[in-house]
């Protein structure tokens, strides 16, 4: 089986360099920072669209124009210190290393620039449990779930009737259905069980080993 992975919130706990980088990139622009439950908001999404939330403009022109301003403030300090202002949550490692020791393959498909997950998961010595990491470009291309899923499946010839993802929000669910892979929703990141139900999720799960149940339980009914 291929089991893809998103990256933030369900490998890691980005939350300190992503919220830091959104208040660093706002207070440059002289932009009022918002409170903690809305800078939690930018972990999952593509950053033009939590950006675009939040930053005020009198024309569509000038929202789009400070947006991008804002994405390069933001990388200017997420390169530099926040991609490391992260952890890994504690039982990935032994549960990525059960799945390879049992002859999965293992991918990740995330919105975060691919250049900046590949440094990260490097950084926390994940590379190795990974057949491949995919995630956008610098330019916004691929950001949207679904299309870097149907460009993960292209790239490396798979078939969706072999391949499951597992994230922690709506978008990994949405774009994964959109491509007819199923979906596992997990709750120990940025979503909720409510959410992954209702985006379409077919099993939601609460801690990571539960992962390995549910690919045993799966596979040994039907192996791929």
């Amino acid at each position: 089986m291929n089991i893809i992975f998103d990256l933030d919130g369900t490998l890691t706990d980005p939350q300190d360099g992503i919220c830091k980088s959104v208040a660093y990139a706002l207070t440059q622009m002289a932009l009022p920072v918002p409170p903690a439950s809305v800078l939690r908001t930018f972990i999952g999404p593509p950053l033009q669209d939590s950006f675009q939330a939040v930053i005020p403009g009198a024309t569509p022109g000038d929202v789009q124009r400070d947006v991008q301003r804002a994405i390069a403030f933001y990388r200017e300090r997420f390169a530099a210190i926040g991609l490391f202002e992260n952890r890994v949550y504690a039982a990935i490692p032994p549960v990525l290393e059960a799945l390879r020791d049992l002859d999965h393959q293992l991918w990740v498909a995330t919105s975060k620039p691919q250049v900046f997950a590949q440094q990260i998961l490097d950084h926390f010595e994940l590379s190795p449990f990974f057949s491949a990491i995919h995630g956008s470009e610098l330019d916004g291309t691929r950001s949207r779930k679904a299309d870097l899923l149907a460009f993960v499946l292209q790239e490396q010839g798979l078939s969706a009737d072999h391949c499951w993802m597992v994230g922690d929000r709506h978008y990994d669910v949405t774009g994964a259905l959109a491509n007819h892979i199923p979906a596992v929703g997990v709750t120990w990141g940025y979503g909720t069980q409510e959410e992954l139900e209702t985006a379409g999720a077919r099993w939601v799960i609460d801690q990571p080993e539960e992962l390995l149940q549910v690919v045993d339980a799966q596979t040994a009914e039907a192996p791929l």
